[in-house]
């Protein structure tokens, strides 16, 4: 066990008010791909870069191809919590944890049994049809044969309720995310490189003494951090005993 990860588990030993804030690096050992690593959706070749898929304009101009790159590889249904989304649900549950702040829209914290998660980014798990409000899990999206998912009601076009590029987050979840951020003893912020904003900004809320950053990259936040573990966060989080 490495001095750092020693110092990352006295911590959270003397710690009662955690919060943590996740990237994609969270779900990668759940076999999701991120966005900027050296395997992830950036690395890839497309018509068009992910991030222009995954934009408002694209959606709206383009929706047919946004639903084929968006089954393809947003869809990760099969995929199933790894050690950090099960330790901090146990964390939650022994009442150290106050909530999971992420931009993950996988839904793998509460399939951990995480109960307070608040979702920047939104869930591919919740879908709505544009025209009459129906709601639909992601099972209809991935199997639906349509081009473009539809509602089996109306007819309108469905969209998941995840935030795209060109698009603000939700208001209440950003101001519970600062108000849960600000309040605790120690932000855990793990798997992200800190780099897509406004959800980067989130860790300047923060003005205690214990913030530890855990990712396998240099982030921007590295110097101001109190603690920097260069590994994974499986494997940190996995060392944890309550």
């Amino acid at each position: 066990m490495s001095q750092e990860v020693e110092q990352f588990l006295q911590m959270v030993k003397e710690s009662d008010n955690i919060v943590f804030f996740g990237g994609a690096g969270v779900s990668t050992e759940s076999g999701i791909p991120d966005f900027r690593s050296v395997d992830g959706l950036y690395h890839q070749k497309y018509d068009y870069p992910p991030e222009t898929i995954l934009s408002h304009t694209f959606y709206m101009n383009h929706t047919a191809e946004f639903y084929r790159f968006y089954r393809d590889k947003m869809l990760c249904l099969d995929a199933k919590p790894n050690m950090a989304h099960r330790m901090l649900a146990k964390l939650e549950e022994a009442g150290k944890l106050k909530a999971v702040v992420t931009q993950n829209i996988d839904g793998l914290h509460q399939l951990a049994g995480s109960k307070r998660v608040l979702e920047l980014h939104g869930s591919v798990h919740r879908n709505y049809c544009r025209s009459c409000g129906k709601e639909f899990d992601a099972r209809y999206i991935l199997e639906g044969t349509d081009a473009i998912a539809t509602c089996d009601v109306c007819g309108g076009s469905v969209k998941p309720d995840v935030v795209l590029y060109e698009e603000g987050l939700d208001d209440r979840t950003l101001n519970d995310a600062i108000y849960y951020i600000s309040h605790a003893d120690m932000l855990i912020v793990g798997g992200t490189s800190l780099a897509v904003y406004p959800a980067a900004g989130l860790v300047d809320y923060y003005s205690g003494k214990k913030l530890v950053l855990i990712n396998k990259t240099v982030t921007p936040m590295d110097r101001k951090a109190d603690l920097v573990i260069h590994e994974p966060i499986g494997e940190v989080f996995g060392q944890i005993i309550l």
